[in-house]
């Protein structure tokens, strides 16, 4: 199975609206090429086309087609919001890093609580017994 994937990302307009003007004509053009399967998904970020082909030449010819290029041109970002690639896919659709998500509490442990006698100099007093038998001399 030789897969194409075709992915668009939202631009100045949804790559949804897109999707709607393109479908039946990237289908057709599939079909004609000879692809036995094809999907399409929609995301928050735009949309992902999948098809399958026997051989390698079908879907080759598929891509290099004078439809599929006008589609791709039509796309809402045509220089940054289109990749097509030979295998299934469908990427997690940023173009940047992903965040870490925040963590509750900060992940951060709580800090014990202050000992309310740490700043104080408190005086060392010896038994009187000791103080008088061994006295300190300095």
């Amino acid at each position: 199975m030789n897969w194409v994937t075709i992915e668009v990302f939202d631009g100045g307009t949804p790559a949804a609206g897109w999707l709607r003007a393109w479908h039946d004509l990237l289908v057709e053009t599939a079909v004609t090429s000879g692809a036995r399967f094809w999907d399409e998904h929609e995301h928050r970020w735009g949309v992902v086309l999948e098809f399958v082909f026997d051989e390698e030449t079908q879907r080759d010819g598929f891509r290099d087609s004078a439809a599929v290029r006008a589609a791709l041109d039509a796309a809402p970002d045509p220089v940054n919001g289109v990749l097509v690639y030979p295998h299934r896919g469908g990427g997690s659709g940023s173009r940047q890093p992903r965040r870490p998500h925040p963590r509750a509490g900060g992940g951060t442990a709580a800090l014990p609580e202050p000992d309310p006698d740490a700043g104080r100099v408190l005086p060392c007093t010896a038994p009187a017994e000791l103080a008088a038998e061994a006295p300190l001399s300095w």
